[in-house]
């Protein structure tokens, strides 16, 4: 049985992994595709910890348990340790792609660079199919079939009844939230 892969919104990084898992991937036009890199972010929070009087305590077993813990100063030892786990990571991720997509791909350009792209660019580059939309595709595909989507659920701030200002910012939180998953 085919499996298609939809890219309504974001199929970026991760996403996009998981769609060349199909047979074909279909994007909508305005579908943010590719991100085909590795990426990992954090921040030192040493010196801070230390301005304020408080002391780290950290019990670890295991030499590189605490790699590039944040409360740390930062080992150069430890970012290329991290580097060359982008580096394989990202081998596995070009190899994926190539082995999922092949011959579609358009190799005159670099697509393993990090970049995103819209739907019809994405097609033009071979990263997906062709455009459409879930109910679109099957129902043109399938006339018969019953299509039962899962709605997402309401925001947490109208779940918990909350107006005005406040509900604003839990659903700005929420949302920046949502983004962060694609490292967007």
């Amino acid at each position: 049985m085919p499996v298609l892969a939809f890219c309504e919104d974001v199929a970026a990084s991760g996403g996009y992994w998981l769609a060349c898992a199909g047979d074909e991937i279909i994007a909508h036009r305005t579908s943010q595709v590719g991100s085909i890199g590795v990426i990992s972010g954090g921040f030192g929070f040493e010196g801070l910890i230390s301005r304020l009087g408080i002391e780290r305590r950290l019990h670890t077993a295991g030499e590189n348990k605490a790699r590039l813990d944040p409360f740390s100063p930062e080992k150069r030892e430890d970012v290329e340790w991290l580097k060359g786990v982008h580096a394989d990571l990202h081998g596995l991720f070009t190899d994926w792609v190539r082995e999922r997509r092949g011959d579609k791909l358009d190799t005159s350009q670099e697509l393993f660079n990090g970049d995103i792209w819209l739907g019809a660019r994405a097609v033009e580059l071979g990263l997906v199919d062709q455009l459409g939309n879930l109910r679109d595709v099957v129902e043109q595909r399938f006339p018969d079939a019953e299509l039962i989507v899962a709605e997402p659920k309401k925001p947490l701030a109208a779940r918990l009844g909350l107006g005005g200002a406040v509900s604003a910012v839990a659903s700005a939180v929420e949302h920046r939230a949502a983004w962060s998953r694609f490292g967007l």
